[in-house]
């Protein structure tokens, strides 16, 4: 019998893991066709001369055991000499989590356990994130202002607003109008690039729906007096409060090459250059996918039983044939991506510095947020503290500035030498580095990156409602979702895809509660498994 064929749009995470995860537990042979050239999405490492940039920042972390294990199979964790012998062992990590593997790997495909910093950067000044009531944190808010966030605070805990349907609304809720103002507003402004009372709350449930107050006072009252416990699963944590993760040593991008090559090796396809423009869909199904080859410029028909879409929910609704109804394609249409800069910096040194007890150090961020109004800078990540792996000359710091904007802005148009002047003038206006200090620069434009919650948004249900009738259709993933999903969750909507195919299960809810519930639905999900 002719093996069964899956069509698989996108050969970012959630792509590959559809991939992997057919190839290693059905006999369904998939077609992963991707639009770029190259592999990982948005979870990809550019390399620059040898430096490695992380678009977006991507900590290898999850609640789910079934993510992890997952990881650590592709990537094994690195291996180190214990102090003062030639013995190996490995970090200590929970049973439930993953065991030693048998051979040890190589020193370069490995997993690398990261201590996790981030901090805010405010009035010229750098504060804990999440913002703990510490006295260096009361000296550098002051004391009136201190005292306007705490009675905010009291006012929002005895008199909440009473509809939580923004982020504003969200943020007063959990931190008070003062700190919101303070230590919210600004940068979440900068990421969307309309007022926070134009966003659903949605986001922030998803988001930091574990965040608050109490929960940094709970988190900080346990590591000051609980149990010192080096594991990583941490499922107790809050995601935002989480203390150390997992990072390969060459980027996320290593983790979706090495998945690539051994999809290919199990006998799956990827192909990239390939933009696909249609759908063939009647009676329930999809039968055939047209996507056009950058390199012959001809259209190519992928006939398959099984289809799974990452891509931006926009482009797949209008590729139907036929087209769904006018009022699905209006909803579709009016969907809001924000779009991202990442402006790479190689510099000598920095102008702030880590004060310790063996001198000044470069500082121990993985990144900041820089709350500063008078930039448009939004974020900074230090990619030698991601892993030394990512800087060709250890003696110099590697920066990755970045921008939040809208495909076709004065932002994204601008010319790429001025895009990295106006970075290089930005970092030095707020005293991060001197502009004599650069040695290098490079620019990296990445569409479609954030779905938004507005535009027609709040329609989504009446998207969903038309694609879940075509039984063989999955759509996964951050942008196949229009959800601002976190790495391990668009994992997960393959997985479960998957799961279903096997089951015969058609019902395609558990897909979409992936990330909607603190527990992301997995442990369910994976004692379905045989």
């Amino acid at each position: 019998m002719q093996k069964k064929q899956a069509i698989i749009i996108g050969a970012g995470p959630a792509g590959l893991t559809a991939a992997y995860e057919l190839l290693t537990r059905t006999q369904i042979h998939p077609i992963v066709l991707e639009k770029g050239d190259y592999i990982g999405g948005i979870s990809r490492t550019v390399n620059y001369k040898g430096n490695r940039m992380d678009i977006g920042g991507h900590r290898f972390f999850s609640k789910s055991d079934r993510v992890m294990q997952w990881w650590l199979r592709i990537l094994p964790l690195a291996a180190t000499a214990e102090p003062g012998s030639n013995t190996i062992r490995y970090h200590q990590m929970e049973q439930s989590v993953a065991a030693a593997p048998s051979v040890i790997p190589s020193t370069d495909r490995v997993m690398l356990l990261r201590p996790r910093k981030s901090r805010i950067f405010y009035l010229r000044r750098f504060f804990d994130y999440p913002i703990r009531l510490s006295k260096d944190t009361l000296i550098k808010l002051g004391l009136w202002r201190t005292f306007k966030i705490g009675l905010s605070y009291i006012r929002s805990t005895v008199f909440p607003l009473n509809k939580e349907d923004t982020l504003e609304a969200f943020f007063i809720n959990r931190f008070g109008r003062e700190l919101y103002q303070t230590f919210f507003k600004s940068y979440t402004e900068k990421v969307w690039g309309v007022p926070c009372n134009q966003i659903s709350a949605e986001w922030g449930a998803q988001r930091i729906k574990g965040l608050s107050v109490w929960a940094t006072l709970a988190h900080a009252a346990k590591a000051a007096f609980g149990p010192k416990s080096k594991g990583i699963a941490q499922k107790d944590t809050e995601t935002s409060l989480i203390e150390q993760f997992l990072y390969p040593k060459f980027g996320p991008g290593q983790m979706w090459e090495e998945v690539a090559r051994q999809i290919r090796e199990l006998g799956g396809s990827i192909h990239t250059g390939y933009t696909f423009q249609g759908l063939q869909a009647s009676d329930g199904n999809i039968h055939a996918l047209e996507a056009v080859n950058a390199t012959t410029g001809q259209v190519e028909t992928f006939t398959g039983d099984y289809f799974f879409s990452t891509a931006p929910v926009r482009e797949l609704m209008r590729s139907f044939r036929p087209a769904p109804p006018s009022s699905v394609l209006e909803v579709s249409d009016g969907l809001v991506y924000r779009d991202f800069i990442t402006v790479g910096l190689l510099v000598r040194s920095l102008r702030v510095s880590d004060d310790t007890p063996q001198g000044r150090k470069l500082i121990s961020d993985n990144w900041i947020y820089i709350q500063e109004p008078d930039v448009r800078l939004g974020r900074l990540q230090i990619f030698n503290n991601w892993s030394p792996g990512m800087v060709a000359d250890p003696e110099s710091v590697w920066l990755g500035l970045e921008y939040f904007c809208n495909e076709g802005d004065s932002l994204w148009t601008m010319p790429r030498e001025s895009m990295a002047q106006l970075a290089i003038q930005e970092l030095s206006r707020i005293g991060i580095i001197d502009a004599g200090e650069v040695l290098d620069s490079t620019v990296i434009h990445v569409e479609k990156t954030y779905p938004a919650y507005f535009g027609t948004y709040d329609r989504f249900a009446e998207i969903r409602s038309y694609v879940d009738r075509y039984q063989n259709l999955f759509l996964l993933g951050r942008n196949g979702m229009h959800r601002y999903n976190n790495q391990d969750h668009s994992m997960l909507t393959a997985m479960v895809a998957v799961d279903n195919i096997l089951s015969g299960n058609t019902d395609k809810s558990n897909i979409w509660n992936v990330n909607t519930e603190s527990d992301y639905h997995e442990e369910k999900a994976a004692s379905n498994q045989s």
